[in-house]
């Protein structure tokens, strides 16, 4: 396990157990150049606070989740070079 995985780790535990968030419905993507080892961190960040990673992405680089706003905000300050971008997960209609 790389050292940044297991300060993600390490910081999600924390914030899962300092504070109890609101659970949301999001969807995290990335920029098309970014490593798996990114995703994989995020991802194991947002279970080992207790998130559901529920659906994984094949044509971009990304997952839907639902995850305590807290380790979201965590994992969007994750990562200096790639950046994830944190969507709400919800119906878009067209009037």
């Amino acid at each position: 396990m790389r050292p940044t995985s297991i300060f993600a780790a390490v910081m999600a535990l924390a914030m899962g157990a300092s504070a109890v968030g609101i659970k949301k419905q999001v969807i995290v993507t990335y920029e098309s150049n970014t490593p798996d080892w990114v995703l994989n961190e995020a991802k194991d960040a947002i279970r080992a606070a207790g998130g559901v990673i529920t659906h994984e992405y094949n044509l971009i680089k990304g997952f839907a989740a639902t995850a305590g706003e807290k380790v979201l905000e965590s994992v969007q300050t994750m990562g200096s070079k790639y950046q994830a971008l944190i969507e709400e997960d919800k119906v878009v209609s067209q009037e």
